[in-house]
């Protein structure tokens, strides 16, 4: 990361890509990269942090460093991270952004596996993502300062000022997003729904499981249950009236980590979603299940059950219920 940080500055475009211990190795200068205003692009494979030694796939990784300042995207499928790769570049360079991003795809699951997956054609990229040009860089023509001390009179206008970006990328977001789906004709949301619009459960989840949870919604919408689909594919910054239309109307919630906050009986996206909804009159009854963790398999029959618990909890009127699934006795 620090290699990486010395190119960007310099004014080069700039690809890193990491994992489980290797993201905690170069945690001290990836808080470092969005001070700075640099557009790096990181792709993460995320997998279990040690120990015990694991290298499947979890959220541990990126979860440990998720208020870092970078704009961070999680991906479903290899489709998603191929097209995500380019739209990430136009996001970190926007002139009215540059900010890092973190691309995450799920350990194994995605990035060892081989599947159908179209690639963008040369000319529409180049279209879509132009040659990089900075408006600062590391230049002995023209000397500039990065990173210099920070005291108390200004350090907090300094984390300030990399919060408003950040938080202000959002709409840039949006709009990267919809440029890509005129070139490509693939269009991407910020939060992703499936068959949500009158389900009274909502599963909320990210990553490459969330396909399977739609065949498990299949299933259970079959069976007359009424059960949809919440996906987050921006985890930062947090889509925060996105994800507030696509539950609205639901009476319960199915919140689903990737990560076990050591200490704290919740999980981190749940822990998020629960103060976001808290003061609003209308919230659903929120359920927190853990599953998944380094690289234990995820089948149909996990979010069938956390359904029927989501159901059987919101309707005895309990809320803030957490369990890890799948645990072996």
């Amino acid at each position: 990361m620090s290699a990486c940080i010395g190119s960007s500055a310099a004014g080069a475009r700039t690809f890193t890509a990491t994992s489980s211990q290797g993201l905690l190795l170069m945690a001290e200068m990836t808080f470092i990269a969005p001070a700075l205003r640099l557009p790096i692009v990181m792709a993460v494979a995320n997998r279990a942090i040690s120990a015990p030694i694991n290298i499947w796939n979890d959220h541990s990784d990126v979860m440990t460093i998720r208020d870092c300042g970078w704009i961070q995207i999680f991906v479903e499928n290899g489709q998603e991270a191929t097209d995500m790769s380019i739209i990430a570049f136009r996001i970190a360079e926007d002139k009215n952004v540059m900010l890092p991003v973190i691309l995450n795809l799920d350990g194994f699951t995605l990035s060892h596996f081989i599947e159908p997956i179209i690639f963008p054609e040369q000319e529409k990229v180049r279209r879509y993502l132009p040659a990089y040009e900075t408006t600062h860089k590391l230049d002995i023509a023209k000397p500039i300062s990065m990173g210099l001390l920070g005291a108390p009179e200004v350090y907090t206008e300094a984390r300030k000022a990399t919060d408003d970006a950040l938080v202000a990328s959002k709409s840039r977001i949006v709009k990267a997003f919809d440029e890509f789906a005129d070139i490509f004709g693939r269009k991407y949301n910020l939060v992703e729904t499936y068959r949500a619009e009158d389900a009274e459960t909502i599963i909320v989840l990210m990553g490459s499981i969330a396909e399977t949870a739609m065949t498990a919604v299949d299933e259970m919408r079959d069976a007359g249950q009424k059960v949809g689909l919440a996906r987050l594919r921006l985890w930062r910054p947090f889509p925060i009236e996105e994800l507030r239309a696509a539950v609205k109307g639901a009476k319960r919630l199915a919140i689903v980590d990737r990560h076990i906050s050591l200490g704290f009986p919740e999980g981190p996206v749940a822990t998020e979603i629960r103060a976001l909804l808290f003061h609003d009159q209308d919230r659903p009854r929120i359920s927190n299940f853990i599953l998944g963790l380094g690289g234990r398999d995820v089948p149909r029959d996990h979010f069938k059950y956390i359904v029927e618990r989501a159901e059987e909890l919101g309707d005895a009127g309990r809320q803030g219920h957490y369990e890890m699934v799948g645990v072996l006795e």
